[in-house]
């Protein structure tokens, strides 16, 4: 809310720091919304709502906030005939919301026949951060604003099986490789070579590590700083553990077409177990008590922010 003159005053790129957008907890639209249907449902999210801003409210502060507006905004797609923002969190039904937003879009008639490529190299959607910033904050103000999230051991968990445990041509030769390097004693050449067999508890000390070997990546980012959600006030927050009927209230919401249902499928590896609370109790038997307590402390924020209890 900057004067004239202060704007004028201004070079175009200081614009760009210290912003501030505050997390007021505007009433959702539910002109499309038709019977009771989503009764229960629509409680469950006002809820969820007031706890965020509630939240934000008492931790947040402007000191802490210089940030680019480019990169608050790095990890939100546009949809623009439905006005939707959604900020990618991986591992929480991302490659389907990709599938929903272009059928939204028009870029496709069904989810279901959208491979796992084309929904994640195809390049179909735009992110936020390739508008201008009359573009980035037009959208911000007026679309709806969407982030689906999950219980962060489990989503870490996911993040490992999936990217660890399976022939993976990216995670191996980038990840695995610098893992199994500095955090396996005695490291065969063939392990050296190749970075496949990396296990869970070589993975949490790079987690842990604040000299990690390589840098963070985006499956195990903790969701505050994917998403800023004590920055970024967003209209809608899904729950994994709710997926299906948070994201088709979700589609209500916004006027979607009423054949277009979230689909059920899992993405990859399907014949796999899903990662449920006990497969992660598994995983989390192999790392020592003070591991677990600074893995649980590495998503802290994570779990007050969404109201998850610790494991």
């Amino acid at each position: 809310q900057l004067s004239d003159q202060q704007k004028r005053n201004e070079s175009p790129l200081s614009q760009y720091r210290g912003v501030y957008l505050p997390p007021a907890l505007h009433p959702l639209n539910k002109t499309f919304i038709k019977g009771g249907k989503w009764k229960g449902v629509d409680s469950t999210q006002e809820k969820r709502r007031s706890f965020l801003h509630d939240f934000c409210k008492k931790y947040n502060s402007r000191k802490k906030l210089q940030t680019q507006l480019v990169h608050l905004v790095s990890r939100i797609y546009v949809e623009d005939r439905h006005k939707v923002l959604y900020c990618e969190v991986p591992k929480a039904g991302c490659s389907n919301w990709k599938r929903v937003l272009m059928v939204l879009n028009g870029l496709a008639a069904s989810a279901h026949n959208i491979s796992h490529d084309d929904v994640h190299y195809g390049k179909h959607l735009r992110k936020l951060d390739s508008y201008d910033l009359k573009g980035i904050y037009t959208r911000l103000n007026t679309y709806t604003k969407a982030i689906f999230v999950r219980d962060p051991m489990e989503r870490l968990v996911s993040a490992f099986r999936d990217k660890f445990e399976h022939p993976n041509s990216y995670y191996h030769p980038v990840f695995g490789k610098a893992i199994i390097k500095k955090y396996r004693q005695n490291a065969n050449e063939e392990a050296l070579k190749t970075g496949s067999g990396v296990k869970f508890k070589e993975f949490i000390q790079y987690l842990l590590d604040s000299h990690r070997p390589v840098g963070m990546d985006i499956h195990w980012e903790q969701v505050s700083k994917l998403c800023y959600p004590c920055l970024i006030n967003y209209d809608f927050i899904g729950k994994f553990e709710t997926l299906e009927e948070d994201a088709n209230y979700f589609l209500r919401l916004v006027g979607a077409p009423a054949e277009l249902k979230f689909p059920k499928f899992k993405d990859r590896h399907s014949s796999d177990e899903r990662t449920s609370t006990e497969v992660v109790r598994q995983y989390l038997k192999e790392l020592s008590k003070e591991e677990r307590q600074l893995t649980y402390d590495f998503y802290y924020l994570d779990y007050l922010m969404f109201n998850y209890t610790s494991p």
